[in-house]
């Protein structure tokens, strides 16, 4: 960089500097970036090895330079982990009596799979370091964090940057959940700090120059894509043994493949001391060729990638460094303070998922009888239960044959009129498994799934939340929605359907998430409107990508809605349109359409 450029203008001396995800990769830039420019670094992440090494290139730049900076790190510490966190911060409190930044950085590549196919603590540990992380991390600063103080958060290119453009991200269900709610969280925070004089920023930085894409996403994205799409008669589960231990090969040396590739092959094929030498080598050679196409989708998913950024460039981690170093800069912080920076020059086209209504003038439907139709309820207000005892009495006029409401506690289902009630475990993932499978099995079909998230109080300041508070809130809007669609759509489809991914083409069925409403009242202030945006931001890119990997990818006619109560008019919702929408998407009228996530006009006369 030439003297005079704006980064060399950047001066940090006697800043401290927390950054989360310190090792090698984007954290570590970061770090070096900063202590060049004068600061004290702390660093941290859950292994030893890679802080070690920031630690260990930190040092040396300062010893250099005769710097008075220092670097202090804290090794072992996840940012998903409560106690970690909060021991952390009481010791940098001790250490150095205050902090002037943090960079939310830390995060993993998570489950890259299908959502059929994924495990339910895979998707929670995803969301709990990319979204409960951050969070965790930027509440707690608080107590250090003096004004004038920057909290940025980096967030991801795939997800919502925009609320009326979802992009959705094939096998991440869990990462663009996380991501979504990630930068309307920051946004959130932005609004709730401006009286402390702290400025809460999110960074989008897009494809970027890293071993997490090159050796991780990309290679575990090919490997499902052979999974779903199948590979030299081997069976989806025989692909998806050998591509779980083909992948961390990938850069090793040529002898230490040959070896694994030898007991792969064995494995998958099942093979005993009885086996012939012919055809051991026949899966030898299966194993060995599956690895080099998972190379070669790898590379052209990369390339595909490249092909929409304008100079076919991904950035480097240094020059993430510096938009996250400038982004801290006093003067340009003050004018992006609450925003979302989307640098990913991706030209990324996407179809329209979004609309107002699924339907221009609602028509009842002969198409609902005989359906069976799950509710699920997980909250205990009683405007939730009115309005599944609307939904159902709409369903049951149309002739449904049977609607059963799953809930996890008795008091959630006091007053509800006429229902078949049966209890379940929400947040268990064989429990929902096994309910939804037998309701199927008793009654002969399942049709629909409806659940309801219902609200949480958007007047509840962000940072008076206990961490439970918190993790209630994740597990209501994301996690458990997650599990009741993934579950939901496999009871839908054939038996069998996630060993074998061919059998979900042409199945058919609804699921359907009622998220949180929007808030009411003639005026509405912008924090009240922030808070209200968290989690409707990590729905609507799970309900887009979701969507994406059921049509594009697996073939199947099963769709799932998101259903946003309310208008940003502050209008309060009505009962009757949110039945109507319900009905009309049960009828499948909608089931040609791309528009799956819909923000209910109050306005519109049905």
């Amino acid at each position: 960089m030439e003297p005079g450029t704006f980064r060399d203008s950047l001066n940090f001396d006697n800043k401290i500097v927390v950054i989360t995800g310190s090792g090698p990769g984007i954290g570590q830039a970061i770090a070096k970036l900063f202590v060049e420019k004068g600061a004290t670094i702390i660093i941290m992440g859950r292994r030893k090895e890679p802080l070690e090494q920031t630690s260990k290139i930190l040092n040396e730049i300062i010893d250099e330079r005769g710097m008075s900076s220092k670097v202090r790190e804290f090794p072992g510490v996840d940012v998903a982990d409560e106690k970690g966190v909060n021991e952390m911060f009481k010791l940098i409190k001790e250490e150095f009596g205050k902090i002037d930044i943090v960079i939310n950085n830390a995060g993993i590549s998570g489950p890259v799979k299908s959502f059929t196919n994924a495990n339910f603590e895979e998707f929670k540990d995803c969301v709990a370091i990319h979204l409960t992380g951050a969070f965790w991390t930027s509440i707690r600063s608080l107590e250090i964090l003096k004004s004038g103080g920057k909290i940025v958060t980096i967030s991801t290119f795939f997800t919502e940057e925009n609320r009326f453009e979802q992009r959705p991200y094939r096998f991440r269900t869990p990462y663009t959940a996380a991501q979504g709610a990630k930068n309307r969280l920051s946004e959130a925070l932005a609004w709730e700090l401006t009286s402390k004089g702290i400025r809460s920023i999110c960074i989008n930085p897009g494809p970027v120059h890293s071993d997490r894409i090159y050796k991780t996403v990309y290679p575990k994205a090919a490997a499902e894509f052979l999974r779903i799409g199948g590979y030299q008669g081997l069976t989806s589960k025989q692909i998806e043994i050998a591509a779980a231990k083909l992948l961390p090969l990938l850069g090793e040396d040529q002898q230490l493949i040959t070896i694994a590739i030898n007991e792969i092959a064995r494995e998958i094929a099942g093979f005993d001391n009885s086996t012939t030498i012919s055809e051991d080598e026949n899966y030898r050679k299966i194993t060995s060729d599956m690895l080099l196409t998972i190379q070669e989708i790898a590379e052209k998913i990369q390339n595909n990638t490249s092909k929409m950024i304008v100079d076919g460039e991904f950035l480097t981690q240094e020059e993430v460094a510096t938009m996250v170093a400038n982004i801290c800069d006093d003067k340009i912080s003050r004018l992006i303070n609450g925003r979302i920076i989307p640098n990913d020059r991706l030209f990324y086209p996407v179809k329209p998922f979004v609309a107002t209504s699924p339907f221009e003038k609602y028509v009842p439907s002969n198409n609902i009888k005989g359906k069976v139709v799950v509710i699920v309820l997980n909250t205990s207000s009683e405007r939730d239960r009115d309005k599944i005892n609307e939904i159902s009495k709409a369903i049951n006029t149309l002739n449904g044959k049977q609607v059963v409401v799953l809930t996890s506690k008795q008091a959630n289902v006091t007053k509800l009129e006429d229902q078949k009630i049966q209890f379940v475990n929400l947040a268990d993932e064989s429990n929902v498994r096994e309910i939804l499978r037998k309701i199927k099995g008793d009654l002969g079909r399942l049709d629909a799934v409806i659940y309801l998230t219902g609200d949480y109080d958007y007047n509840i300041s962000l940072q008076s939340l206990s961490r439970n508070a918190w993790d209630d809130l994740v597990d209501n809007f994301v996690n458990i929605p997650s599990l009741i669609t993934k579950e939901s759509v496999n009871a839908m489809a054939p038996a069998g359907s996630i060993e074998e991914p061919s059998k979900f083409k042409g199945s058919e069925g609804i699921v359907m998430i009622i998220g949180p409403e929007a808030p009411t009242g003639k005026k509405i202030s912008g924090l009240i409107r922030a808070r209200s945006e968290i989690f409707r931001g990590a729905l609507r890119p799970y309900t887009a990508t979701v969507n994406q990997e059921l049509r594009d990818v697996l073939g199947s006619k099963i769709r799932l809605y998101l259903l946003l109560p309310g208008n940003i008019d502050g209008h309060k919702p009505k009962p009757e349109h949110l039945s109507n929408s319900i009905l009309q998407l049960l009828s499948g009228s909608n089931m040609e359409r791309n528009e799956s996530i819909f923000y209910l006009d109050e306005n519109q006369n049905l």
